[in-house]
């Protein structure tokens, strides 16, 4: 009782512990990389937009008709604003410059295109800030170094800005170089909040549909919410500026939309590798077009809280242990199976109701535990196997114990069970007198030669052997593996014995001049069988009548006769030849009536 409980705390600790190192390991961000994509592949899908957002691209045909970005006046963007404004009936909702007009250039753009933008009353122009580790000095004096801090903003020339709202264009990749996260609102030095450009956009958008105010999505400590992108490089409908100048594109189309001027040529560096897809970068227009339709949408998604994640990972990894702890392979299997696919789909079902878990924590953490379940599991048998082998191989024959080691270790029956067996005892009839005439190491040759007789025929018959006790020696068969015809079996290893001992004989008779046969004793019935003994020293044996009882009918066998009980004799009735004694020859231990007959031969060997 007292090593039960103590095995059961060092199970439970190693338990704690593994699970321990589990949600370590997971916290300390050693599979970021992998999780961010597992999750990536799993929550971002396709869906068509709602057409309400249209880009307007600086692309390669615009580039080629106006010459490189670099050299463009502003006055181009002022184009671009008149041309989507050029009907008096029907122009954009919304117009976001996804491009940074910082400081000025010259007179003659600047004007024209803070003009435009104040003439038609629906532009959004972009700023950024830069950051940077800045001194802090708190109310009580204490300094300190802020990371990440505001070092600069740029915002858009004095009458571009009195001319229009802005929002940022900031755009944060996470620490695998992905972008997954759209900064809601930048908090500025001196305490003023901008919202982003999406946020700006959509919030217009709203206005100008005469619908209630837009529902933000929520935000992690730091500001940024995951964006759930609808569309991956190229889904948005582009429209070249060429032919929007060009008039190839009417202003009709833009109506009541949102209308999104950006950069989308790849020599323009404005792109991003994205959480819905890893493969093509996407610009960084579409990126803006994909969140402001998340935020139309109101399709926010809100990251489970890290510590919240971490506990639930250890309370699974501790669970996941109780459920694999020494289970079959195949139960082992089907419960990983089922945890990962079940926490997947958990996943999926949470990320639709708006909230998004670490897809790989838990399938990892259940992995590692599967794997070293198999691994112990392996371990478990191939010691079990070595403990058998070692248990058996001075037993039985190499087959049997090939048979035993295909089994369950449960049904062995080790440790002790009741089984029906049937008992052979064999003990060689005048040795003794042999032995006081003869040289020891005479006589210890002598006496190998019979035992190496015995166990030859014990084990070629499928038997186990017991023991031997000086000359004489115990077999059993029907355990530890159930055969058919065990009996026969025991039976034919005695007709072996007896056969083989008269050759022995006629080979001593001739070199010392003095013989020796075998006296046998058979009975069947049930008997326990198992390893008795002490945890410091046992022996795999039976015990019981039905042993006694064949030991005291070799005991009374003359030599070269072979005693069974009537129950052998039924067992293998019609096929030995038998001649009762009645109860004649008297069993010590055993009430009268205790029939004994005379084997004579097998007339049926199946």
């Amino acid at each position: 009782m007292k090593r039960n409980l103590q095995n059961n705390k060092k199970i439970v600790i190693i338990m704690l512990l593994t699970a321990g190192l589990i949600t370590l390991t997971a916290g300390s961000g050693l599979f970021r990389t992998a999780d961010l994509a597992a999750s990536d592949a799993l929550y971002q899908s396709r869906s068509a937009s709602d057409g309400d957002i249209v880009i307007v691209g600086i692309d390669e045909r615009a580039l080629e008709e106006k010459g490189p970005y670099n050299h463009w006046g502003r006055e181009i963007f002022a184009e671009i604003i008149e041309a989507l404004n050029r009907s008096e009936e029907c122009h954009p909702a919304v117009i976001a410059l996804d491009i940074l007009c910082a400081g000025r250039t010259d007179d003659e753009g600047d004007r024209r295109l803070a003009d435009a933008a104040r003439k038609y009353g629906n532009v959004l122009a972009a700023c950024q800030a830069g950051y940077g580790d800045k001194l802090t000095v708190s109310p009580d004096g204490d300094h300190g170094l802020d990371r990440g801090a505001v070092t600069v903003f740029e915002e858009p020339y004095d009458a571009l800005r009195t001319a229009t709202e802005q929002g940022h264009i900031n755009a944060c990749l996470d620490t695998d170089g992905i972008l997954r996260h759209h900064l809601l609102y930048l908090t500025l030095p001196d305490g003023r909040e901008v919202p982003s450009l999406a946020l700006a956009a959509a919030q217009r958008y709203r206005e100008y549909c005469g619908r209630d105010e837009l529902e933000e999505p929520p935000v992690s400590g730091r500001g940024f919410w995951y964006v759930p992108y609808c569309g991956i490089p190229e889904d948005f409908e582009m429209v070249s500026a060429a032919d929007l100048l060009s008039g190839e594109r009417s202003a009709d189309y833009f109506d009541g939309k949102i209308v999104l001027v950006g950069p989308y040529a790849a020599g323009l560096q404005d792109s991003y590798f994205t959480s819905a897809d890893h493969a093509q970068p996407m610009y960084g227009v579409e990126y803006q077009a994909n969140a402001v339709q998340a935020l139309l949408w109101e399709d926010g998604k809100k990251e489970v809280d890290h510590a919240v994640q971490l506990w639930v990972l250890f309370a699974v990894m501790l669970l996941s242990m109780i459920g694999l702890w020494r289970r079959p392979v195949r139960f082992s299997t089907m419960l990983w199976a089922v945890i990962c696919a079940g926490y997947v789909f958990l996943c999926s079902m949470f990320y639709r109701m708006g909230l998004v878990l670490h897809v790989l924590w838990i399938p990892a953490g259940v992995t590692v535990l599967y794997a070293g379940s198999l691994a112990l599991n392996y371990i478990k048998e191939a010691m079990e196997k070595r403990r058998v082998t070692n248990t058996f191989k001075r037993y039985v024959a190499p087959e049997i114990v090939n048979e035993i080691l295909k089994q369950d270790a449960d049904d062995l029956g080790l440790g002790g069970k009741l089984t029906d067996i049937a008992v052979l005892f064999v003990d060689v009839r005048g040795f003794t007198s042999m032995s006081e005439r003869l040289e020891p190491v005479q006589v210890v040759g002598i006496l190998n030669q019979y035992l190496t007789l015995i166990s030859r025929c014990i084990l070629e018959n499928g038997g186990t052997l017991d023991k031997f006790v000086g000359d004489a020696a115990m077999a059993f068969w029907g355990a530890p593996i159930a055969r058919e015809d065990y009996v026969m079996h025991a039976v034919q290893a005695a007709e072996d014995m007896i056969s083989g001992a008269r050759k022995l004989s006629e080979e001593l008779l001739c070199k010392y001049g003095q013989s020796v046969s075998f006296g046998i004793g058979i009975h069947t019935g049930e008997a326990v069988v198992g390893n008795i003994g002490s945890p410091q020293q046992m022996d795999y044996t039976a015990i019981g009548d039905t042993v006694n009882t064949a030991a005291r009918l070799e005991a009374n066998a003359p030599g070269g006769v072979i005693y069974i009980s009537r129950a052998v004799a039924d067992a293998l009735k019609g096929r030995i030849k038998v001649t009762s004694l009645g109860d004649t020859v008297r069993l010590k231990g055993k009430k009268e009536g205790f029939e004994v007959l005379i084997l004579h031969g097998i007339t049926d060997e199946r």
